[in-house]
């Protein structure tokens, strides 16, 4: 899943970054409004992390507004310091989803997190299944069956998008966009080197295999 995080103070906005890494997710972050605008208007996004009081023409609340007006459904957490019931009603009227006033409890921000991505209809639950394949998105599980399988940290990833989006193909651009953030080197095969990693520990020692090459298209996870 990949996130992005508009924050100004350096120290939040790595802080953040750091956190959300160490649970899987792509982070791209963005230091003033209107690159933050840019990235949240032309990037594939799960999760937008945006604190209200940023420099430039686009504040929080702006760049909210704007990518509802511009039919972008990404869900939005709004950062602030602006706690009272007021300001609260104008964050979440302009679009956002949810809000957090600042200081917050990085535990708390990233259980808002969790639940943010929950909402869509084809990530209500929290466990992931295709076949006797499940994928456990708060305790980083991974089964066949009762078998424990280990996965690294971008593997876990990568296997999460593609559960999350089973029995539709998807490229290998669309793979990179939402497992890797967006300074990341991707070579052009890395995402073939990905798949080939989780087809010997989620495939390979099992009779029925799940995971799906379409020629000139791209994967799919699905249960036969």
């Amino acid at each position: 899943m990949r996130v992005l995080i508009v924050e100004d103070e350096h120290k939040i906005a790595q802080a953040l970054k750091r956190a959300l890494q160490q649970d899987n997710y792509a982070v791209d972050v963005s230091y003033d409004g209107d690159d933050g605008y840019a990235m949240a208007t032309t990037e594939p996004y799960d999760l937008c992390i945006i604190d209200w009081m940023i420099p430039g023409e686009y504040d929080g609340l702006a760049i909210v507004k704007a990518m509802r007006k511009e039919k972008i459904h990404t869900p939005v957490l709004l950062l602030t310091a602006k706690g009272s019931i007021a300001d609260r009603t104008a964050g979440l009227d302009s679009g956002a989803d949810d809000y957090l006033a600042k200081p917050f409890a990085l535990e708390e921000l990233l259980a808002r997190v969790r639940a943010l991505l929950r909402r869509p209809v084809e990530v209500q639950q929290t466990v992931l299944t295709a076949g006797d394949l499940s994928l456990n998105t708060v305790t980083f599980e991974v089964k066949r069956g009762e078998t424990q399988i280990n996965l690294t940290g971008k593997e876990f990833a990568l296997l999460e998008f593609l559960l999350r989006n089973q029995g539709r193909p998807s490229n290998k651009d669309t793979i990179i966009s939402h497992v890797w953030d967006y300074n990341a080197d991707v070579l052009p095969n890395t995402v073939e080197v990905y798949m080939k990693y989780l087809r010997q520990k989620i495939d390979d020692p099992f009779k029925t295999h799940l995971l799906q090459t379409i020629r000139g298209f791209g994967y799919k996870i699905e249960a036969k």
